[in-house]
């Protein structure tokens, strides 16, 4: 695994829905902690999908559409698709 630098925003991810029956296991208010370093148990696909996002996130970037410290992402796939919460914190 790589070594996390330690730099950056703290990414803490909740889990807030699951549509259909997720083959990864992931269940509503698991709670993960991720960065660009460490998947924290994140399904790879989600984890891949995300890293652009996760990446901008982490380092303090923004999108238009993002307001705050929380974003919502989604998994790539559609009949059993988890959404996470995404929080970014110095802490």
């Amino acid at each position: 695994m790589a070594k996390d630098l330690g730099i950056g925003y703290n990414i803490s991810a909740t889990v807030t829905d699951v549509k259909g029956n997720c083959s990864a296991g992931h269940y509503i208010g698991e709670k993960l902690v991720v960065n660009c370093y460490n998947n924290g148990g994140l399904c790879g696909f989600f984890y891949h999908d995300i890293f652009p996002s996760l990446m901008t996130f982490q380092f303090g970037g923004k999108l238009p559409w993002w307001e705050g410290d929380s974003i919502t992402v989604q998994c790539p796939d559609h009949e059993n698709q988890v959404t996470v919460m995404l929080k970014r914190s110095l802490e």
